[in-house]
């Protein structure tokens, strides 16, 4: 395959929609391609008159940045011709080719780089642009990101015909200026420096086919919409709606404090009568309940057994228990310890001491 064949291949594959362009060599140094190019057209036109030319005066080489090739940093090397304008009456000697979608007057950058990193910076702002950047291996920062942003020609977009007019702070206390927005879309249409009348009036005279105004209360608005665009309706938007109601409340309320203070006291509420849990009661009847088992029936048998020994008139002996209970049951006749009182100059009381 000739070298010219591979050549013209390389430039459809490195710039597919650049006619203007010749590559002239490809060499990779590690991380890095090195592509040297030149422009093919034999003449340019004076960027002041116009007049066409192919005088060259000189060339040199420019190193705009580039989109990665492959997964690496290209480095574009163009060699560019400065022409010699041939019109007498113009004021500009000589001026230097530029290649049409490549590269602009006093860029550092393609145009194909400045248009990837305008929308990564639309997409994710500052800093999270230029990590994504650095991953594609692009070498910026967050501040140059912002910069093509800020850059970027304004969306063209239709003739509004409803507005929101308000205030914004560019400083808050002491600088504020005026935003416009379209009210169907809600995209801002402007930033007017002050907010006043003088200013607002110019950019609705030059709308005309506004219908609507949307304000806040300000009467620097009101009079700019009156005398600037007088068929248009001016209408009050929510927010300045619900803040008019709540300033006529508290009016309202500040003016009749006094007969608040005339109002009868509440009568306290009765407290809410008691009731037993059914747990409780369900309890305590439990609780009443007779114990049962064989030692509660011998306990049983042994009371009703006294207390008809007491009806029939017989007390407790000092010497032997009433019939049928055992010594155990009376405390007189329990045998006593050998050594009870001993040391102690005591002995145990009887039936009569106590």
């Amino acid at each position: 395959m000739a070298v010219n064949e591979v050549l013209s291949r390389l430039q459809e594959l490195l710039f597919p929609s650049v006619a203007a362009v010749a590559v002239v060599a490809v060499r990779a140094d590690g991380e890095t391609i090195r592509i040297e190019a030149r422009c093919t057209l034999t003449g340019a036109a004076c960027p002041d008159c116009g007049q066409w030319t192919e005088r060259v005066h000189s060339s040199y080489l420019r190193f705009p940045a580039d989109l990665p090739t492959a997964g690496r940093r290209a480095e574009l090397a163009l060699r560019v011709r400065r022409f010699l304008c041939a019109a007498t009456a113009c004021g500009r000697r000589t001026f230097v080719e530029q290649v049409a979608g490549l590269t602009r007057r006093h860029g550092r950058v393609t145009e194909r780089l400045r248009q990837a990193m305008g929308a990564i910076g639309l997409a994710l702002a500052g800093r999270a642009g230029a990590r994504l950047a650095q991953l594609m291996g692009i070498i910026t920062s967050r501040t140059t990101l912002l910069r093509w942003v800020m850059d970027l020609p304004d969306p063209t977009t239709a003739e509004p015909r409803a507005v929101g007019v308000d205030d914004f702070a560019l400083r808050r206390g002491h600088v504020y200026g005026t935003v416009v927005i379209d009210a169907e879309s809600h995209q801002v249409l402007d930033l007017l420096p002050e907010r006043d009348a003088a200013t607002l009036a110019p950019w609705l005279t030059a709308h005309t086919d506004i219908e609507v105004i949307c304000r806040d209360r300000s009467g620097a608005y009101a009079e700019a919409a009156a005398t600037a665009a007088p068929q248009a309706l001016q209408v009050a938007d929510r927010f300045h709606l619900w803040q008019n109601l709540t300033t006529a409340v508290e009016k309202t309320v500040a003016a009749h404090r006094s007969c608040l203070r005339e109002l009868p006291s509440a009568a306290p509420e009765p407290e809410p009568a008691w009731v037993t849990p059914v747990e409780a009661t369900s309890s305590q009847d439990d609780h009443d309940e007779d114990p049962t088992g064989r030692f509660a029936e011998r306990a049983r048998a042994h009371h009703a057994l006294v207390h008809d020994l007491l009806a029939q008139g017989h007390g407790y002996p000092s010497h032997r228990p009433p019939p049928g209970l055992g010594t155990a049951h009376c405390p007189a006749v329990r045998p006593r310890c050998p050594l009870a009182g001993h040391g102690q100059g005591s002995q145990a009381p009887t039936p009569q001491q106590t």
